[in-house]
């Protein structure tokens, strides 16, 4: 039996990479972590209508979200009990009955099965329908239009999953009346790397921008108007949380930066200055001053970066692969012009061709091909970036603070990832 606490040690800033790539552990993750935890399965802007549905995945299993005909969120394995084919095999649509293209049978948006064929020929009309509808999630909740679902009975309320980060969450998704919708659709794609290597990053890695994405900076800020306000570095926080989330963000130099204008579409730069003032009063200025632009990851695979206007979910695919779906995010209340300006902002820099995205793509890809070897499976990655040198009293933020280059955060998320992998 492997002893999970031997190769992951939080305290000591250690983690073996054997987490990363060993098919028995990665089978007790899909258990213990995607079955156990609070999952993101959707954005009720995509679910505006009865009978509005979107499939994911939770962990491996398929998953059918449902706007029901009362109104009320269903969420249930996307599985004929049957045979176990999908009853819905579409990414998204609007729909009331959802059949099995195996035998047929057909199942209501309210996962009840509904048809049977040949069920007096076949079953002597003996089949119990009441025993054979979808599997349910055994809780779906929401929070500011992010729909959560969690197959465990036993879960705390998705409140007390989120804790503090709701403080983070709200300037991702109450920034102006209205909250806020995904447009353009989802898009996917699959990319070699354990799917921790991209849900820690976005948990607390800034460190890495510098240096991986340079060109891409390049590019994007060689033509910005020097007037443009821009975010210097100098100052910035990483918070993280008991239940393993995490989030960092530069601070403003002085209290007259507003939204960080290096690289951003000046009508995005606009926007934020217009609303600037709504924004403080809806936030307080310090959120507005940092978290409204960063990187974030809810335990354990759903990562968004304010600003940019990404959100994704790090869908694990064995070991060694993960399937991305990315949305864009923006204020319900923007213009389409901004709307717009803000999806082709994401996609230049966060879609599947991003100029950012491809950087981070090729290194979980490098890194993961070098955990195959005999001996490269079987070291440590340091983890010590920041230790004891935590703030825990700063007025303006909640969580356990520590400076914007720490992995102070990552550290959190392996608390957290140990505490589950532990039973």
């Amino acid at each position: 039996m492997i002893d999970i606490a031997a190769l992951v040690d939080p305290g000591a800033g250690r983690v073996s990479r054997q987490v990363f790539v060993d098919e028995e552990i990665y089978r007790l993750e899909l258990d213990r972590i995607f079955a156990k935890s609070w999952l993101v399965v959707a954005h009720e802007s995509q679910l505006r209508s009865p009978g509005d549905y979107v499939t994911t995945t939770m962990g491996e299993d398929p998953v059918l979200v449902v706007r029901r005909a009362d109104g009320s969120l269903g969420a249930y394995l996307n599985s004929c009990r049957h045979r176990g084919m999908k009853v819905c095999r579409a990414d998204s649509g609007n729909g009331s009955v959802f059949t099995c293209t195996y035998h047929g049978w057909a199942y209501g948006n309210d996962g009840k099965l509904k048809g049977v064929p040949m069920e007096q020929a076949a079953y002597n009309n003996e089949l119990d329908r009441s025993q054979w509808g979808l599997v349910p999630v055994a809780h779906i909740d929401t929070y500011k239009g992010l729909v959560f679902a969690t197959w465990d009975p036993d879960a705390v309320p998705l409140l007390d999953h989120l804790g503090g980060m709701t403080f983070y969450l709200d300037a991702l998704l109450d920034r102006r009346p209205g909250g806020t919708e995904l447009i353009g659709g989802v898009q996917k794609w699959r990319l070699e790397g354990n799917w921790k290597l991209a849900a820690e990053q976005f948990t607390s890695d800034n460190y890495h921008a510098p240096f991986s994405h340079a060109s891409a900076i390049t590019v994007l800020t060689a033509d910005v108007a020097r007037d443009r306000p821009r975010l210097g570095h100098t100052d910035g926080a990483q918070a993280s949380f008991p239940q393993g989330h995490g989030t960092g963000f530069a601070i403003g130099e002085t209290p007259d930066d507003k939204f960080p204008g290096r690289g951003f579409p000046p009508i995005l730069c606009e926007y934020y200055e217009q609303h600037w003032e709504e924004m403080v009063e809806r936030l307080g200025e310090a959120r507005v001053q940092g978290p409204i632009v960063g990187h974030a990851n809810l335990f354990p695979n759903f990562g968004y970066l304010p600003g940019i206007g990404t959100l994704r979910v790090w869908h694990p695919r064995g070991p060694n692969a993960i399937e991305v779906h990315s949305w864009t995010l923006v204020d319900s209340a923007a213009p389409p012009e901004v709307k717009e300006a803000q999806r082709r902002f994401t996609t230049l820099t966060f879609g599947p061709a991003g100029i950012f995205e491809q950087d981070d793509a090729e290194n979980w890809a490098e890194i993961q091909q070098g955990m195959r070897g005999s001996i490269g499976s079987r070291v440590d990655f340091n983890y010590q970036m920041g230790m004891g040198h935590e703030r825990f009293d700063d007025p303006r933020y909640p969580g356990r603070i520590g400076w914007y280059a720490s992995e102070q955060a990552a550290r959190g998320f392996y608390a957290r990832y140990l505490e589950l992998m532990e039973g």
